[in-house]
């Protein structure tokens, strides 16, 4: 198996705990130069928030000190943007799908500032 199946495998007993609860579930996606987090409906066909290091507006904040969107620092910028584009959406729980990631480093910081910013999850 490569690491790409190996993820996803581990991926899916927590998607299927989180379909069992019908809940908005916030999912991240980590590359080694981005990284995206979405808020996804509960029947998992809509997108109803997202946020990535790829945005014009966080590339602009990034360019100064940080460099791209790969460490930590860009990650708790994502975690606290989509945090408030899903409060001014009207979300304010979502269960955390980490998407096979381990809970570190950049997943950790994304799911640090998104419950800073107001995220209950």
């Amino acid at each position: 198996m490569d690491k790409k199946i190996s993820r996803l495998r581990r991926a899916i007993p927590t998607r299927r705990k989180i379909s069992e609860l019908r809940v908005n579930r916030l999912t991240v996606f980590r590359s080694n130069q981005h990284i995206y987090a979405n808020i996804i409906s509960p029947e998992g066909d809509r997108i109803l928030v997202s946020a990535s290091t790829v945005e014009a507006e966080v590339r602009q904040a990034l360019s100064g000190s940080t460099g791209l969107g790969g460490n930590t620092s860009a990650a708790s910028i994502i975690g606290k943007r989509v945090a408030e584009k899903a409060k001014a959406a009207g979300i304010e729980v979502v269960a955390f799908d980490r998407s096979g990631f381990r809970y570190h480093g950049r997943v950790k910081a994304l799911a640090e500032a998104a419950r800073e910013a107001g995220l209950k999850f």
